[in-house]
């Protein structure tokens, strides 16, 4: 009994040896209750500090935060989305920039009845001030049958077509003394066959105060049909010469101006005078109206008015 009695006694001492229990610091002699229950509020406090500063450190920028949302000017959103689907793709990818840093120019017109005129630019050369582009004529698509027949009444009977034509000009410098300025520019329409070869010289004459006249000579060359490819059969083609002078003159600040000239072709053999005015009212707009001789012995008279910016 005695043997049996100090195995049972010793198997949990030897258990409490190999297993101890952890530590607990006895407080000093002389602290009371209080004292301990600071210093585990102090504890818990820096805990729930460290918490807040990560939770504050890993919590994404409030991007509004110095912004008076009230002062914001929401009118910049109000835009028809329809809008931005009316533009060429080209233009909505953003234009290029071309060899020395120059860039595409594009123009969009829409028009009344869903077509429009579009226009591309760039300049290849500033020494000279030479470039090229496109003109195109986008034809509208009727959706109907009631637009459909509209289009073909419009049009004697058939529908629009859509074209375009490539050209390059370039201005150059004119000889001192005797003009100022030179411009040639050739233009071809495969769609229509033609082709258009122009150039024409400037000079301008100051007259007293802020007075000038600006003189203007023109020559042309217009062929129609397209040169023929070997192998392939040929239309005929045929030329048509064509000279025009000018007279404009600007009253200075005022916006006015008085245009004088004549054309003649030889087609018409005669010259064909016309005279016209400008005038600019508002910030890009501006009428104009002109008389002038046909080759049928008609006087052809117009009066327009336009509007043009750029952004």
């Amino acid at each position: 009994m005695a043997a049996a009695f100090g195995l049972v006694v010793a198997a949990p001492a030897f258990g409490q040896s190999v297993w101890p229990k952890p530590a607990v610091e006895a407080a000093p002699v002389g602290t009371d209750a209080a004292d301990a229950d600071d210093a585990q509020g102090n504890n818990e406090g820096n805990t729930e500090g460290n918490s807040e500063a990560k939770a504050e450190a890993n919590a994404p920028d409030d991007i509004l935060k110095d912004v008076d949302v009230s002062k914001l000017d929401w009118s910049q959103l109000n835009i028809d989305a329809l809008t931005l689907a009316e533009r060429p793709a080209a233009a909505a990818r953003g234009a290029k920039g071309g060899p020395g840093g120059s860039d595409v120019s594009w123009s969009n017109n829409r028009k009344a009845n869903g077509g429009a005129d579009v226009s591309v630019k760039q300049s290849v050369w500033s020494f000279w001030d030479t470039r090229v582009g496109a003109d195109m004529t986008v034809a509208p698509q009727p959706t109907t049958m009631s637009e459909l027949l509209a289009e073909k009444a419009g049009n004697g009977g058939g529908l629009p077509q859509s074209g375009g034509s490539a050209w390059a000009a370039m201005t150059a410098p004119g000889a001192a003394g005797i003009w100022d300025k030179t411009a040639v520019e050739a233009r071809v329409d495969p769609g229509s066959e033609q082709s258009r070869l122009g150039t024409s010289i400037t000079k301008q004459v100051p007259l007293n105060g802020d007075n000038s006249v600006t003189l203007q000579n023109g020559y042309n060359v217009t062929q129609q049909g397209m040169t023929g490819v070997p192998g392939l059969p040929s239309r005929p083609t045929t030329r048509n010469y064509e000279t025009d002078q000018s007279a404009r003159l600007s009253v200075g600040d005022t916006g006015t101006s008085v245009t004088a000239g004549q054309t003649m072709s030889s087609s018409d053999d005669k010259w064909l005078r016309k005279v016209g005015a400008e005038q600019k009212l508002l910030d890009g707009v501006t009428v104009s109206g002109s008389v002038g001789e046909t080759a049928q012995g008609t006087v052809n008279k117009s009066v327009s008015a336009g509007f043009k910016r750029r952004w």
